[in-house]
C-alpha cells in the first residue's frame, strides 16, 4: 500500500502536527527582511497495525521589508556671522525599518517662521567622513542617486547640511534647514506595498514614517563682538606685593560690548582658585559693593558646588560701556 498526503482512512488515527521553521536573527526592528519562514504538519497513525506517517506540503513566505527611517539633530543652534560660508549643521539618519535600503537625501532651506533663509552651498550635503561634527576637507560631498547611503536595520550615517548665511541678516536672528531622507525603494502612505522589491525578493511595505522623515537645525546670528578682560593684583601683609600665605589677591574682570547688538543676560563667573579662600564682602560692581548672598542685586558668592563668584550683568549694548566686576581672595 502506498501513502501519500492525500490518504484518507476510516481507522480512528492518532494525530500530531509539528511546526518546522527556518532559524533566523532578529534584528532590533524585528524579523528581518527576506527571511522565509516555512511550516510543515506531519500526520503520524497506525493502520491495520502499521504505524504510517504523512507530510503535507510546505507553506512558506518571505518576511516582508518594512520601510521606515528617522531623522534627528545632533547639537544646538549653530552660532553664525552676517556673510559666513559653508556653515555645517550635524544630523544622523538612521534606517529603523527591517532590511536592508538605500535612502536618498534632500535639504529645504526655505522654511516659513524663521528670521532669515540660509542659502545652500554649491555642494550642499556631506557624509562626516571623519567623525568631526563639521565641514572638513576629508568628508565626502553626497551625490544623489550616485552614493546614497545604503544602511543595514537599526545603522545610521552622519550627513552634514551645508548653507551660507546672507551678508545682511541682524544679530539674533535665526535661519531653518530642514534634512528630509526618504527610502529610495519607495515611501508614501503607511501600509502602501511594493511587491517584489524588498529583500529577498518579497513585498516591501511603508511603515509608520511614511519610510520619509525630516529633522531641522537652526542657525542663530551672533555677530556681537565682546571684550572680556580678567586682571589681578597681590597686597601682601607686610605692605608688599608678593604673593605668600596670607597675601591678598583682588581680581578686576571688564566685560564691554564693542559692536551693534545685544548681549542678552551677561552673567560672569568666576571660581575661587584652589589653596585660596574668598574674602567675605569684597565683590563689587562698577564701584558699588554687592552683597554674598543671592538676594535682589546682581551679585553673589555660591559656594553649594564649587566657590565660585557670580555677578549677573543683563542685556548689554555698546551704550553700557565697560562693565567692571571685583573680587577678593586670600591665599591660604
Amino acid at each position: 500500500m502506498m501513502l501519500t498526503g492525500s490518504v484518507r482512512s476510516r481507522t480512528p488515527l492518532s494525530v500530531c502536527a509539528t511546526l518546522l521553521m527556518l532559524p533566523f536573527t532578529a534584528a532590533g526592528q524585528g524579523v528581518p527582511a527576506g527571511t522565509v519562514i516555512e511550516n510543515t504538519a506531519t500526520v503520524s497513525y497506525d493502520y491495520a497495525g502499521t504505524a504510517a506517517q504523512v507530510a503535507t506540503n510546505d507553506a512558506s513566505f518571505i518576511v516582508a521589508e518594512r520601510l521606515d527611517v528617522v531623522v534627528t539633530r545632533q547639537g544646538a543652534a549653530v552660532s553664525v556671522e552676517a556673510g559666513d560660508t559653508n556653515r555645517a549643521l550635524l544630523f544622523t539618519v538612521t534606517n529603523t525599518g527591517n532590511g536592508s535600503e538605500a535612502f536618498g537625501l534632500v535639504l529645504d532651506s526655505a522654511l516659513p517662521g524663521d528670521d532669515f533663509d540660509p542659502v545652500p552651498a554649491a555642494t550642499p550635503l556631506y557624509f562626516d567622513t571623519d567623525g568631526s561634527g563639521d565641514l572638513n576637507a576629508g568628508d565626502v560631498a553626497y551625490q544623489p542617486g550616485v552614493n546614497d547611503p545604503v544602511l543595514a536595520p537599526d545603522a545610521s550615517v552622519d550627513v552634514l547640511v551645508v548653507n551660507d548665511i546672507p551678508g545682511d541678516v541682524v544679530n539674533a536672528a535665526l535661519g531653518r534647514s530642514e534634512l528630509i531622507a526618504t527610502a529610495v525603494t519607495g515611501s508614501g502612505t503607511p501600509g502602501a506595498a511594493f511587491p517584489g522589491a524588498g529583500d529577498g525578493g518579497g513585498i516591501a511595505v511603508v511603515g509608520t514614517s511614511g519610510a520619509s522623515a525630516g529633522e531641522v537645525g537652526e542657525y542663530l546670528v551672533a555677530d556681537v563682538e565682546i571684550a572680556f578682560i580678567k586682571t589681578q593684583s597681590v597686597a601682601d601683609p607686610s605692605g608688599g606685593s608678593e604673593p605668600v600665605s596670607g597675601a591678598t589677591i583682588t581680581y578686576t574682570i571688564s566685560v564691554e560690548v564693542l559692536s551693534p547688538g545685544v548681549v542678552s543676560t551677561a552673567v560672569v563667573r568666576d571660581p575661587v582658585p584652589q589653596y585660596a579662600t574668598f574674602a567675605p564682602g569684597s565683590i563689587v560692581l562698577n564701584g558699588a559693593p554687592l552683597t554674598d548672598t543671592a538676594d535682589t542685586d546682581a551679585g553673589e558668592f555660591d559656594d553649594a558646588v564649587a566657590p565660585t563668584v557670580v555677578v549677573r550683568l543683563g542685556d548689554l549694548t555698546m551704550a553700557d560701556g565697560i562693565q567692571t566686576v571685583e573680587f577678593s581672595v586670600t591665599i591660604d
